[in-house]
C-alpha cells in the first residue's frame, strides 16, 4: 500500500490499481486521478473538501463513491453520500475502512463543532481529520496534524503519545509559515520517537506501508 501527500489534508492511498481519495479539499491542488474507487471525507469545511473537486474525481471516475459523515452530505447536496459515524466499517475495492470519532476539534465557543469522523485503511492508516480520536486498535501509520486554528502543540504531542504509532508524517500544514512547520514538525518528531518515527511527506511525495 502506497500514500501519497497532497497539500495539507488530502492524501491518495493507492493499493494495486486501486485508488482512495482522503479530504481533496481547496487548499489543495485540483485532483486529477484515475483508479479513484472512493473518496472519503472526514468532515465538511472546505480545506478537507469542495463539491468541485469532488465533481472532478466523480467525473473522471464514475464508479467511485463518497463516504464522509452526515455533514458531509448535507455540503454535496446534490451528490450521493454513504452516511458514516464511528463504529461503520466499509470495503470498497481493495480498501477496508473502519470509522472513528463522531466530532471536530473545537475552534472556539463562538463556532459550531461540525461532524468529523477519521478512517483507518486496511486496518493499518489512520487519517484523523480535525480531531484528536484515538482509534480502539494498534496504529502503524498516522496522519498527524501539525497546523490549524484548533491545534495547540502540546495537544497534539500528547495526542500523538496517546495513539503511539510505529511511523507517523505531518499533515493539515497550509496555516503555517515554513518556519512554524518546521517548529510543528519537530515537536511533533518528538512525540513520535518513544514508539517509532517521523516521516516529513512534500506534497507529492509518497510513502510505502
Amino acid at each position: 500500500m502506497e500514500v501519497t501527500k497532497l497539500e495539507h489534508a488530502c492524501q491518495i492511498v493507492t493499493e494495486g490499481s486501486a485508488r482512495l481519495v482522503i479530504d481533496p479539499g481547496d487548499f489543495t491542488r485540483p485532483v486529477d486521478a484515475t483508479g479513484v474507487v472512493a473518496v472519503v471525507v472526514t468532515h465538511e469545511h472546505p480545506d478537507h473538501v469542495t463539491p468541485e473537486q469532488v465533481r472532478r474525481i466523480l467525473d473522471a471516475n464514475p464508479g467511485a463513491i463518497v463516504v464522509g459523515p452526515a455533514g458531509v452530505a448535507r455540503a454535496l447536496a446534490g451528490s450521493d453520500v454513504d452516511v458514516v459515524t464511528a463504529g461503520d466499517r466499509r470495503t470498497i475495492g481493495p480498501f477496508d475502512l473502519s470509522f472513528y470519532g463522531t466530532r471536530h476539534n473545537l475552534i472556539h465557543s463562538s463556532v459550531p463543532i461540525v461532524d468529523n469522523t477519521g478512517v483507518l485503511v486496511n486496518g493499518r492508516l489512520f487519517h484523523p481529520g480535525d480531531s484528536y480520536t484515538v482509534p480502539e486498535v494498534p496504529v502503524e501509520v498516522l496522519a498527524a496534524p501539525v497546523g490549524a486554528p484548533w491545534l495547540k502543540v502540546s495537544e497534539m504531542m500528547d495526542y500523538v503519545l496517546a495513539v503511539a504509532p510505529r511511523l507517523a508524517y505531518p499533515v493539515h500544514e497550509a496555516t503555517l509559515s515554513d518556519v512554524g512547520y518546521g517548529m510543528h514538525t519537530g515537536r511533533l518528531r518528538e512525540a513520535v520517537e518513544p514508539s517509532g518515527s517521523l516521516v516529513v511527506l512534500r506534497p507529492g511525495e509518497s510513502l510505502t506501508i
